[in-house]
């Protein structure tokens, strides 16, 4: 019956879980995985924890709930090391998979000086690179965007960083739709656009008036992945978004 097919289908879909499903990359991976259609999807966040942890045995477990704040963490050492190294440690060792994937972020390659790039690097050390997945993410925009470089630019804050820092920055939403497709990969990958950026250039194009004072912050992948973005597109983002505040004001 298309009932009894309907049922078939769904048990032969691969089951993931996603933690930290309400985040920003979070989201946007359940949503292209929503989209595609091809696997029973479980979205976690801190209210079904411990309940989605005990459902069933999973496919894949996706890790999308580390801090992304790295100047916050430079401030709470303690609690970063916490919600990133000792949270990975939890969710490699007491939920069941075949397979973890990491969302972690360039840092952990390339701001090892940094309390936020040494946990990253060390979360990715609990993972068995062979068979699961290491996602370093690169600097990104979108919808559901709320901190960092670009939204000091545009509410003409002080930037801690040197003006000619580079960034590849990458659609929040190109980044979802890459993961959700790419889940049966393994090993360490960079994922941002296909070049870079300097933020002073963003800033002359917004006409930002920031101050940057602090080092060179480059954030760069170290591989380009088939597709990417451009970079420069993150420009046309900031446009449509000042402009959004301007009429909201």
């Amino acid at each position: 019956t298309p009932q009894s097919l309907k049922l078939m289908f769904k048990m032969n879909k691969l089951s993931v879980a996603v933690i930290g499903s309400r985040g920003y990359v979070g989201n946007e991976i359940c949503k292209a995985l929503e989209d595609q259609g091809i696997v029973n999807l479980t979205r976690v966040d801190r209210c079904n924890y411990e309940q989605a942890k005990q459902q069933t045995d999973y496919d894949t477990v996706v890790n999308a709930a580390m801090p992304s704040k790295r100047y916050w963490a430079q401030k709470n050492p303690k609690i970063d090391f916490q919600e990133t190294v000792e949270k990975t440690f939890l969710i490699v060792n007491e939920w069941r998979a075949n397979k973890y994937v990491q969302i972690s972020s360039i840092s952990a390659r390339t701001q090892l000086n940094t309390v936020y790039g040494r946990h990253k690097s060390a979360a990715e050390k609990l993972l068995n690179a062979e068979k699961d997945l290491i996602l370093r993410l690169g600097p990104m925009y979108g919808s559901g965007l709320s901190k960092g470089v670009l939204i000091d630019l545009l509410e003409n804050k002080k930037v801690f960083v040197d003006k000619q820092s580079r960034y590849c920055f990458a659609p929040v939403s190109w980044v979802g739709s890459w993961i959700a497709k790419n889940l049966n990969l393994s090993g360490i990958i960079d994922i941002g656009a296909k070049n870079n950026i300097s933020v002073e250039e963003i800033a002359n194009q917004i006409g930002s008036k920031s101050i940057f004072s602090g080092p060179i912050d480059d954030q760069i992948v170290g591989q380009v992945l088939k597709d990417s973005p451009n970079a420069n597109e993150v420009i046309k983002y900031m446009l449509e978004l000042k402009k959004c505040l301007s009429n909201a004001h």
